[in-house]
């Protein structure tokens, strides 16, 4: 039975989906893309999100590189003690047991990773208003969404470049729209990365 938008926001089902293990998405390191831009990364104090981390090897990653401002929001609070499991020195008021949508602080930089996916694709063109409410001026939104059509009835979903510009293109200018050329061996041809600067 295909899941709603409504579901898909709902906590109890992410909750669930840890406490039982199905959490297929998860390959438990930070992955080789984002890696690569965090690298490149000089100023450690910037404000980084997190939205839909999970169990966010992404934050674990930066802070043990020093980067002092991640934060996190997910729905589920196992995935988020789970981060706290692994880093205990993570601050833990900067792990937010919350719905994205629903956040107003803003930052210098939000990750994607996964979240865009799990979402109903009747919440895309929400994620990316409210993507460009939560950025800073010339803030950018950096990542990986899958270029691949993948499920329509229960998450992960797929797309491609060209609905993905549809939304980001009106609130975002496009530094970086183009297929992966590091991702990890399973998502090899089937990722594009992004780098996307909000316009004022």
């Amino acid at each position: 039975m295909a899941l709603t938008p409504e579901e898909l926001l709902d906590a109890k089902y992410w909750e669930d989906r840890y406490k039982n293990n199905q959490t297929g998405w998860d390959i438990g390191y930070c992955s080789t893309p984002l890696k690569a831009y965090f690298d490149q990364l000089n100023d450690k104090n910037i404000r980084i999100l997190i939205p839909g981390a999970g169990n966010a090897y992404e934050a674990e990653y930066l802070h043990r590189a020093g980067f002092t401002n991640v934060w996190v929001i997910d729905l589920a609070p196992s995935a988020l003690q789970n981060i706290l499991n692994r880093v205990p020195d993570f601050p833990p008021d900067h792990l937010i047991k919350g719905n994205f949508f629903d956040s107003t602080e803003q930052y210098d930089l939000v990750v994607e990773q996964t979240f865009f996916c799990a979402l109903h694709p009747d919440l895309r063109s929400d994620y990316a208003r409210h993507m460009h409410t939560v950025l800073k001026p010339g803030g950018r939104l950096m990542g990986v969404l899958f270029d691949d059509a993948l499920n329509t009835e229960h998450p992960p979903y797929g797309g491609h470049e060209e609905e993905y510009r549809s939304y980001f293109e009106p609130l975002f200018n496009v530094v970086i729209l183009e297929r992966c050329y590091n991702s990890i061996q399973p998502r090899a041809d089937r990722e594009l990365f992004i780098l996307l600067e909000k316009k004022d």
